[in-house]
């Protein structure tokens, strides 16, 4: 099963901002300034903490993971907005 998760970072170091922001881009959708929307399996959680977690500086660096819950269920409505709509991203194929 999958579950949505909003992961939040704040990284020190520009050169490990860009690193952790392109990891993260392999996994979810780009929301706001250090904010993804990502849908996960268990082994995906796994691969991308894993991943983050050699990126960062573990005494200068936080990463927060939001657990929304299940993508089929309350996961799709979780998150809300003020001003300006959220809208959860279309996921399509790109053939190049």
């Amino acid at each position: 099963m999958r579950q949505a998760f909003v992961v939040s970072y704040d990284i020190c170091c520009p050169k490990r901002l860009r690193r952790v922001f392109r990891t993260l881009r392999g996994f979810g959708d780009h929301v706001q300034l250090s904010v993804f929307r990502c849908e996960l399996s268990a082994s995906e959680l796994v691969s991308l903490r894993s991943r983050l977690s050699a990126e960062i500086d573990h005494r200068e660096d936080q990463v927060l993971f939001v657990d929304v819950g299940p993508v089929e269920g309350r996961g799709n409505t979780s998150v809300t907005s003020i001003g300006k709509a959220y809208t959860v991203p279309e996921r399509c194929a790109i053939i190049v």
